[in-house]
């Protein structure tokens, strides 16, 4: 999935993963002098189906993805304000926000009256079990 971004190998990658399209480029000549001639010309070209700065300055609305057995697509973005769990993210309410801070605070406290076994490890009986 690529939501938009200028890093230049990021780029790259997408551009050809995206491939070319074939174009027909028809040429016609008209040559007048003393005797008039005519030529026509039928090209088939290669060309990219996004260039990298087009994919560079992509409506920010649209995305490209690419899911295994399809060839890489244009979509759009996804609202997640749409979603029925939208108002479990921290874009709704920032108190949904996870804290690793109060996450590694919380330590289990033993009850009263609780009994618990304490080991105690030396430095050398750790090193052997690392």
């Amino acid at each position: 999935m690529f939501l938009g971004g200028k890093e230049e190998t990021t780029l790259k990658s997408w551009n050809s993963l995206l491939g070319k399209e074939t174009i027909d480029l028809y040429n016609e000549s008209v040559t007048k002098g003393t005797q008039e001639s005519h030529g026509q010309n039928f090209q088939k070209l290669g060309k990219d189906l996004m260039s990298m700065d087009e994919i560079a300055v992509m409506d920010g609305g649209k995305c490209l993805l690419q899911i295994r057995g399809v060839r890489p697509f244009l979509s759009k973005k996804y609202d997640i304000t749409k979603h029925p769990n939208y108002k479990y993210l921290s874009d709704y309410n920032p108190k949904n926000a996870f804290s690793i801070e109060e996450f590694l605070s919380t330590r289990l406290k033993p009850k009263k009256d609780e009994q618990f076994i304490n080991y105690e490890i030396s430095a050398e009986e750790l090193a052997r079990y690392s």
